[in-house]
């Protein structure tokens, strides 16, 4: 992680379907992702900084900002849990 932010090498690499199936060719895992998640990744991949994404995610969904923000820190942890970074 460099300055906040997830290194993009890795995401990038994913392929990545519009109905949330995601393949890592690295290690050939796959993982399925909601609609959220799926959110969640694309900001990633644009370089937005994770703590900008939760204020996004609750403009977009109409959930509590602190909620978005809780769940967007999850993902991201979760991403990095599984080295996806």
């Amino acid at each position: 992680m460099a300055g906040g932010r997830i290194e993009g090498d890795r995401l990038e690499s994913l392929a990545v379907s519009g109905t949330g199936f995601v393949f890592d060719p690295a290690t050939g895992h796959t993982y399925t992702l909601n609609r959220t998640g799926l959110d969640v990744l694309r900001l990633l991949r644009e370089g937005v900084p994770p703590g900008e994404i939760g204020g996004r995610l609750a403009d977009r969904y109409e959930v509590a900002a602190h909620e978005a923000e809780r769940d967007a820190a999850l993902f991201v942890a979760r991403l990095r849990e599984f080295r996806l970074r």
